[in-house]
C-alpha cells in the first residue's frame, strides 16, 4: 500500500488510556509528511533529470551513429574518388604515350621522306652534272672539230684577225669551263649543306 504525505498528515489514531500526547504525534506526523513530500519532490526531480539525461544519451547515440555513417560514407567516397582519379590518370598517361608514339612515328616517316627526297635530289643533281659535262664536252669537241675543218688562213691581216678570233674563242672556252666549274662547286656545297 502506497502512503502519500497527505495521508500521514491527516492520519488519526484511536485514543486509549495512557496514550501518547496527541500534539507531539501530530507535530511528528507533520514533520514526517513534510520530509516525505520533500523526498517525493526530489525523487520526481531526479526522475525528470534522468529522463532528460536518457533523452540526451539517445540523442548523443543518434549523433554518434550519424557521425559514424558520415565517416563511413566519406571514406567510401574518398576511396571511390581516389580510384577514379587513379584510373583517369592511367588513361591520361596511356593516351599521352600513344600520342607520343604517333608523333615519333610521324617524325620517323617524315625523316624517311626527307632522306628519300635528298637521295632523289642527289640523283637528279648527278644526272644534271653528267648531262652538263657531256654537253660542254660535246661543244668543246665541236669547236675543236670546227677549227680542224676550217683552218685559219695565214695571210697577214686575215691571219691576225683569225688569231684574234681564236684567242677570243679560247677565252670564251675558258670562261665557259670556269662557269661550269663554279656551278658544279656551288651544287656540291648545297648538297653538303643539305646533309
Amino acid at each position: 500500500m502506497k502512503i502519500a504525505p497527505i495521508d500521514i498528515a491527516h492520519k488519526s489514531f484511536s485514543r486509549k488510556m495512557m496514550g501518547l500526547d496527541p500534539q507531539e504525534v501530530a507535530d511528528f506526523l507533520k514533520l514526517v509528511s513534510d520530509e516525505m513530500e520533500s523526498l517525493i519532490s526530489e525523487r520526481n526531480s531526479l526522475k525528470q533529470s534522468q529522463r532528460e539525461k536518457e533523452l540526451q544519451i539517445i540523442e548523443f547515440k543518434e549523433r554518434d551513429e550519424l557521425l559514424k555513417n558520415t565517416i563511413t560514407t566519406a571514406t567510401k567516397m574518398s576511396d571511390k574518388i581516389r580510384g577514379d582519379s587513379e584510373r583517369e590518370s592511367k588513361l591520361l598517361i596511356n593516351d599521352a604515350h600513344q600520342k607520343a608514339e604517333m608523333i615519333v612515328r610521324d617524325a620517323r616517316d617524315s625523316l624517311k621522306k626527307i632522306y628519300q627526297e635528298i637521295a632523289d635530289l642527289k640523283k637528279i643533281r648527278m644526272q644534271f652534272e653528267n648531262n652538263m659535262k657531256a654537253l660542254v664536252q660535246s661543244h668543246l669537241t665541236m669547236i675543236e672539230q670546227g677549227q680542224n675543218v676550217m683552218p685559219s688562213p695565214k695571210v697577214g691581216h686575215e691571219t691576225a684577225t683569225s688569231q684574234l678570233k681564236t684567242s677570243v674563242q679560247m677565252k670564251d672556252e675558258d670562261k665557259i669551263k670556269q662557269n661550269i666549274s663554279q656551278a658544279i662547286s656551288k651544287a656540291t656545297r648545297v648538297d653538303l649543306e643539305m646533309k
